[in-house]
């Protein structure tokens, strides 16, 4: 077995599995039912024998199964892999969640004293301006331009 596809770790083999976009569409269409590795390999413009390698990386990761009835080999999804990589997941999506929640509170709370000081700097303008105001309605005729 080649170097790049040995692995103690069946989360580093999942996600290797699913790196590729062919073993992807492959995992997809086995979430409808079982089915030939003809029957598979329809979508892609590749020979029997290149999905059949796909297969075996998924195969390798525990992510499909290989039956045998009579000279029909069906495959099948086998999903626990997947639980796996979503548990995995899901304790990132937690942590950015959390970061995020607290960015959240931090610009509430500096929108909030932005808000405080726009006001109270308002209120100081209002009260302590005391120049009179201009008369708007008091038009400068064209000829005291000069």
């Amino acid at each position: 077995m080649p170097l790049s596809t040995q692995t103690s770790d069946p989360l580093s083999s999942v996600f290797g599995a699913l790196a590729d976009p062919t073993r992807r569409a492959i995992l997809a269409r086995l979430i409808e039912g079982h089915a030939s590795v003809t029957e598979l390999a329809e979508p892609f413009e590749m020979s029997l024998p290149a999905v059949s390698k796909h297969l075996k990386v998924l195969e390798r990761a525990g992510l499909i199964s290989r039956g045998r009835e009579a000279q029909w080999r069906p495959c099948r999804l086998t999903a626990n892999p997947l639980k796996d990589v979503a548990d995995w997941v899901d304790h990132y999506r937690r942590f950015w969640t959390q970061s995020l929640d607290r960015l959240n509170d931090y610009l509430c709370d500096l929108q909030a004293k932005t808000n405080l000081e726009s006001s109270t700097i308002s209120t100081e303008g209002r009260s302590s301006n005391t120049t009179p105001k201009s008369n708007k309605h008091t038009k400068e005729k064209p000829h005291d331009r000069d």
